[in-house]
């Protein structure tokens, strides 16, 4: 391995090296500071006799005259094990949690293969997240890429760790991890990642690679490929479901666009480099099922809106990569409601590969297109009554208000630590249903209708008005209590 002193120029964290002969894309590079420190970097660029190498770390004592820099042959690799499962690491893949550096069962190389589209599997399967607007209605497949797209100030991070902490498999026999990659986040929010996972014990089977807002942001790039890199081990090697969540992929798009300034480079849509679609692609893509192997990687990918702006490049190409988007609502986050899930403008478009064990395909298909539709109508007759009055409207109108409130407060809205199956998912909305005349649930089928609805409606289909009938069994209840509780005191006397 050759040693250069041939630096002829430093632009943030990149290192230009003129008279380089056999260096490689990617090649992985020693950089010697005057001081006799040493920092690794990574060629970004390389032409017949000029590389650009791109610094893990700060480039502050650098000069062009006694900088040395030695190419050492070979792309980034990560070590990988199965102990990895309950550990933390830093940006770079090393231990943040004080623990043993990782023995390593292989090392790999981070920017992973390419799977050849004639070796994907079509996924199936759901994942089971415990939150119902996911579950039932824009449900989780087992090898998908859903990303979720939220704002600044929004509940994000709590949903993260929330559904790192409550997603599974619903065969219990079948091997499940997380794998939790956080991009530019802040002091504050890598305490609360680590507090929530230790205390919920969650990081038994999780990984964590958390990189800071202070860390240079060249590891951002480098942060997303190393959860990719072992989770792709974690589910070929060793037969595992992995789920990996990364937040937040605007963080990685803006250390893009960061370094992207630096090499000069002829910016594209408000700043982003034009090869920014094909970048996002080399993450997404990695999420999939294999012919022949039994794990999968499945991806949640969250990204937070600039401005709340869903046509905003990040969303913009993010959206035409993966499978539908999950979106989080600042109205909903304003009534105080957890997790604000509009369901209106989220989809999932593998969901109908990944439904159809636990209840019937067509009943957990129905239920989903009669919630979304009661819901939608319900929000349209809100800006109605808004102009004309509720008086003004009918009385089926009136009762589709109140499926969209009933919808908001018992559907939605959940605790953070409120872990709901799908079973209850599916029963839920046939209580909500009962907020409207039978005749009005169009896309659901009779048959399921009568197995699972008519419960809720008397002989004539019309509804008993449910959530009336339970306040009124409630203060039943407690009058028998204060009646017994009388009784017996009368008794003792």
């Amino acid at each position: 391995m050759k040693e250069y002193q041939t630096v002829t120029q430093i632009a943030g964290p990149l290192v230009f090296v003129e008279g380089v002969k056999d260096v490689g894309y990617n090649e992985i590079a020693e950089v010697t500071l005057p001081s006799g420190e040493k920092k690794l970097g990574q060629v970004l660029e390389v032409s017949k006799s000029v590389a650009v190498v791109q610094l893990f770390g700060a480039t502050a004592g650098l000069n062009t005259t006694t900088t040395k820099v030695k190419f050492l042959g070979e792309t980034m690799q990560i070590s990988v094990s199965k102990d990895m499962l309950g550990r933390v690491f830093d940006g770079l893949g090393r231990p943040r949690d004080k623990g043993p550096a990782i023995i390593a069962e292989k090392r790999l190389d981070i920017n992973g293969s390419a799977i050849n589209p004639f070796s994907r599997a079509v996924p199936r399967d759901f994942i089971q997240t415990g939150i119902s607007t996911i579950d039932a209605m824009n449900t989780l497949v087992r090898g998908q890429k859903l990303p979720i797209f939220s704002g600044s100030g929004l509940p994000h991070n709590q949903l993260a760790v929330q559904i790192a902490r409550q997603a599974r498999t619903k065969d219990k026999s079948e091997q499940f991890a997380v794998v939790f990659a956080a991009i530019g986040i802040t002091h504050e929010d890598s305490a609360f990642f680590m507090r929530d996972f230790e205390k919920t014990g969650a990081l038994e089977r999780a990984v964590l690679f958390l990189n800071l807002a202070d860390d240079p942001s060249v590891e951002r790039i480098i942060t997303p490929r190393l959860a990719l890199t072992t989770a792709e081990y974690l589910a070929y090697e060793k037969d595992m479901h992995v789920l990996v969540i990364i937040t937040d992929m605007t963080n990685y798009c803006e250390a893009l666009r960061e370094i992207a300034s630096a090499r000069e480079e002829v910016p594209g849509r408000r700043g982003y480099p034009g090869y920014m679609y094909t970048d996002l692609s080399t993450i997404y893509e990695r999420a999939g099922r294999i012919k022949g192997k039994t794990g999968t990687v499945t991806q949640l990918s969250i990204l937070t809106m600039p401005g709340d702006d869903i046509t905003h490049p990040i969303a913009d190409l993010t959206g035409y990569i993966t499978e539908g988007q999950i979106v989080l609502s600042r109205d909903l986050h304003r009534k105080n409601i957890y997790p604000p899930v509009d369901v209106l403008p989220s989809l999932s478009r593998l969901m109908n590969l990944g439904i159809g064990k636990e209840r019937t395909r067509e009943d957990h298909r129905g239920v989903a297109d009669q919630l979304y539709a009661g819901y939608a109508t319900g929000r349209d007759l809100r800006s109605l009554s808004a102009v004309v009055g509720e008086e003004a409207l009918s009385d089926t109108d009136k009762k589709f208000l109140k499926f969209a409130d009933e919808f908001e407060r018992r559907y939605i809205t959940q605790a953070n630590h409120e872990d709901r199956n799908i079973e209850y998912s599916l029963e839920l909305g046939w209580e909500l249903f009962a907020a409207l005349p039978k005749s009005e649930l169009k896309r659901v089928k009779a048959d399921f209708i009568a197995k699972y609805g008519q419960k809720y409606y008397d002989g004539t289909g019309n509804s008993r008005d449910f959530f009336g009938a339970k306040a009124e069994e409630k203060k039943s209840v407690k009058h028998e209590e204060a009646k017994h509780a009388s009784h017996v005191k009368h008794a003792k006397k």
